[in-house]
């Protein structure tokens, strides 16, 4: 990845006035309330600050309120007044409370959303030096490699499989730096009156850059990566409404939009790999999802993000000839040669402050097989050379790799008799 990312593309101008909010009057008059009623006093300056909103727009607010007696001045902070709300002002609060407990930054209008997702959409150049540069960390056969890159190029889903332990989620993990720019991306997104809450700092991976003009509404991110393993349920790809707050929760698939959504374990999930791949098999043609509100609701949202599922079942026991087609890239990742493992062993080893020694590296290379029964995997040298560092410990001596602790590592390591 680049050391230092590119500015994004696509920078969202902020409303500056209550003509020209994209989202409706109503609902950022209950932001206010509500956001008054949660803070007790607050001041204009703290009320633009937490809902990211700009100044003239709180005062539109603010002598709306004064209008309807919702509010009253406390005082003053400088040259700033301190407002709190009215009994007529908390009762009112009150009831938009039961329409919603969303307080925080305002939403982005869905027409807003879906030109700014599609705009930011991917247009990939890279080539095997830099494809190389990005995964050096990784020891990739250059088969893999060259099928990786233009894969990644089309942007459009790709299949990593093949047995256990040969590197399909240490590389499908490192996918995302291969992107070189940031992204923005909505605190929110409002439909039909509905907050729906889009970012996720769990996923996103908030950027201090200087993108002069942006909305404030919108955040500075890298482009987002999303895994998934096991606990991948239906309920994950739907809006999911708290009834508690009365706020909508964005599916996984809109919180990876402009970036890599990756589904590890694919086939071992709580959802049936035909489920989930009807729910994306329009998704996946046209590059557009359908969402529901809890009413009834249907409306359409960006579904631009590239989608790696990652396995280690063989494709065609997953999924029919039709499904196949709809994800074009098949990424085969092989038990590694003797060669390549033996460069992870030399790396690992250093990590783990072994000295290398060729003579280990083939002795390791016959117990796997051995032992293994599977080929030489990838995995092997980083789990048998951390076996072998507890070993160390354990014996409270220097860390040393011999062929007595080899061989005492790797009977920990396989499964003997079981």
């Amino acid at each position: 990845m680049a050391e230092a990312l590119r500015a994004p593309s696509f920078v969202p101008p902020a409303p500056i006035e209550p003509d020209a909010l994209d989202i409706p009057w109503s609902l950022v008059v209950d932001l206010v309330a509500r956001r008054l009623n949660l803070e007790g006093v607050s001041s204009l300056t703290s009320l633009q600050r937490e809902l990211r909103l700009h100044r003239p727009i709180i005062e539109a607010v603010f002598r709306h309120f004064q209008q309807e007696k919702l509010v009253e001045i406390k005082g003053t902070e400088g040259h700033d007044f301190m407002l709190g709300l009215t009994s007529a002002g908390h009762k009112f609060a009150a009831d938009r409370q039961l329409a919603s407990h969303y307080a925080g930054p305002a939403p982005v209008s869905l027409g807003v959303y879906r030109t700014t997702v599609q705009a930011q959409a991917l247009r990939l150049k890279i080539n095997r030096y830099q494809l190389r540069r990005i995964f050096s960390d990784l020891v990739i056969e250059n088969d893999v490699l060259d099928k990786v890159g233009p894969a990644l190029i089309s942007q459009k889903s790709m299949f990593l499989f093949g047995p256990s332990g040969n590197g399909k989620t240490s590389l499908a993990e490192r996918l995302v730096k291969i992107y070189d720019d940031a992204i923005v991306l909505p605190y929110a997104v409002e439909v039909d009156g509905q907050v729906i809450s889009v970012f996720d700092p769990v996923v996103h991976h908030r950027l201090e850059m200087d993108c002069p003009g942006l909305d404030p509404r919108w955040i500075v991110c890298r482009r987002p990566e999303v895994m998934v393993g096991g606990e991948l349920s239906a309920e994950m790809l739907e809006l999911r409404l708290d009834p508690t707050s009365n706020i909508y929760a964005a599916p996984i698939q809109m919180k990876a939009n402009n970036g890599i959504l990756v589904v590890d374990d694919f086939g071992r999930q709580v959802i049936t790999p035909a489920t989930l791949l009807n729910r994306w098999i329009l998704p996946l043609d046209r590059r557009v999802d359908y969402l529901t509100l809890s009413y009834g609701l249907k409306f359409q949202v960006p579904f631009e993000l590239m989608i790696v599922f990652s396995t280690n079942l063989d494709p065609k026991q997953l999924m029919d000839p039709a499904f196949l087609r709809r994800i074009p890239n098949k990424v085969l990742l092989r038990s590694v040669t003797d060669r390549s493992f033996i460069e992870i062993f030399r790396r690992e080893s250093a990590r783990y402050g072994f000295e290398f020694d060729p003579v280990i590296a083939e002795h390791m290379i016959s117990l796997c097989r051995n032992h293994g029964g599977l080929g030489l995997c990838a995995c092997y040298p980083r789990d048998i050379c951390q076996i072998a560092a507890c070993i160390n410990a354990y014996e409270e001596r220097p860390a040393q790799l011999s062929l007595g602790d080899l061989e005492r590592a790797v009977e920990l390591y396989f499964a003997e008799g079981v």
